[in-house]
């Protein structure tokens, strides 16, 4: 089999949440050695999950993404079974060490030292407080490379403001943009496109740091701010701004244009998408619905007429789609040449036919949660096999490979670090 791309290349991961371990999750999938660096004496705001020791009544009142564990039970190691972190740990490895006693701190230097990475996405002073630097990484290796992702960027008023992707949405502007036209924001819902933006323009960026590297001999510190990361999506936004000094406001599901809404179908929540574009696509849609009457209305005559009369044209369109179920829209429609689709549930991701025909998903077994789905990487390569090679990584799984193999610890130093609460795969019990 071939070597994966990143095979021989070490990276240490100090991230937490989303964003940070998203990226991290992209270099062990190309073959990169990701070890989490962890503490079995703190436990970093969703870094694993949201509580070290909830009960089956904390979990139930949770949203899925954070107490989602399997039938919603704890288990005997519940930090181990979240989606919020297991989404993204695949194919890596974890130790545990206290990074805030000097003798973590001397672990983690001598670790650095034969590694090639530190991807982290804290605020700013967490790393400054812990007295992490790039200049002491390249200190213990001139080839160093290390990537740092916080919300706001290492300098200016908001360095060491904590952002999760709710935050820096409001911040770029994103939060105002979406909703009713009718809602005011106090009813808007999370979106948190910071997090796969950063993470995956953060992978890029090791990599392309690494390519230099390889040229050069020079390893380099990054610094990626997720909000000026993420700002250049909403960038007709900013220019019509810029030129005509006009802020973009909700609109719902409408087109400036086209006619185009989100319209209920058969069944329980189930629901297509229509975009009408022209009078082309018009006179298809008539035809798909067997041109009824009020397909020939004077009121929908003209794109104008349409746009003007949206409201009522959504009423009628809203009668019809209700007798069909949305994959039925969807094929009637897309069969005319209209634009067309289901808006998709995750029952419906996994059960899609064309997902499954190319393996999106891939069944992975972890010791503390069974076997389950999980979606893999995202990319194929047609001389590498990009897979999950391994299910999501337990707290402190690889303490044995990285203290006596990687560190040459002995024997006997391991048992003292485990006493004195360096190692180990269990939280304290007096932590939430």
């Amino acid at each position: 089999m071939a070597k994966l791309p990143l095979e021989g290349i070490r990276v240490l991961d100090l991230t937490l949440v989303w964003a940070g371990p998203y990226c991290t999750s992209f270099l062990a999938d190309l073959g990169a050695e990701v070890i989490r660096i962890e503490s079995i004496n703190t436990m970093m705001p969703l870094a694993r999950g949201p509580l070290a020791h909830p009960t089956e009544a904390m979990l139930r009142g949770m949203s899925p993404w954070a107490g989602g564990t399997p039938g919603r039970v704890p288990g005997k190691r519940p930090w181990n079974r979240y989606p919020i972190s297991n989404a993204h740990a695949r194919n890596k490895l974890s130790m545990t060490v206290d990074l805030l006693r000097p003798e973590g701190m001397e672990i983690f230097m001598r670790l650095a030292k034969i590694s090639d990475v530190l991807v982290e996405n804290n605020p700013t002073e967490t790393m400054e407080k812990l007295g992490i630097s790039y200049e002491k990484l390249r200190e213990q290796n001139p080839r160093f490379i290390m990537l740092r992702m916080p919300a706001y960027g290492n300098t200016g008023r908001y360095k060491n403001y904590r952002g999760f992707g709710l935050h820096i949405e409001g911040v770029v502007g994103h939060t105002l943009l979406r909703g009713y036209a009718d809602m005011d924001p106090s009813s808007n819902t999370t979106v948190l496109m910071s997090d796969a933006a950063g993470g995956s323009q953060g992978a890029f960026a090791v990599l392309a740091a690494l390519h230099h590297r390889k040229r050069t001999g020079k390893g380099q510190l990054i610094e990626l701010s997720q909000a000026e990361n993420v700002l250049p999506f909403l960038g007709q936004f900013f220019m019509d701004y810029s030129m005509n000094r006009r802020s973009g406001a909700t609109r719902g599901n409408r087109h400036p244009h086209a006619v185009q809404g989100c319209y209920p179908c058969q069944g329980d929540d189930r629901w297509v998408t229509i975009t009408i574009y022209d009078d082309k696509d018009w006179e298809a849609f008539g035809a798909a619905l067997g041109n009824p009457d009020w397909c020939r209305d004077s009121k929908f005559a003209d794109a104008i007429s349409r746009h003007r009369n949206h409201d009522e044209l959504d009423r009628h369109i809203s009668q019809w789609t209700r007798q069909h179920g949305h994959y039925q829209v969807m094929h009637l429609l897309q069969e005319a040449g209209i634009a067309a689709g289901p808006v998709m549930d995750q029952r419906d991701a996994y059960e899609d036919p064309h997902l499954n025909q190319r393996e999106v998903f891939q069944e992975v077994f972890q010791e503390d949660t069974g076997t389950h789905r999980y979606p893999g990487p995202p990319y194929k390569m047609s001389e590498s096999v990009i897979n999950i090679r391994r299910g999501p990584v337990r707290l402190g799984e690889d303490n044995e490979y990285v203290y006596k193999t990687l560190l040459q610890i002995s024997g006997e130093e391991y048992s003292r670090l485990e006493q004195e609460g360096h190692i180990g795969m269990d939280y304290r019990e007096d932590i939430p």
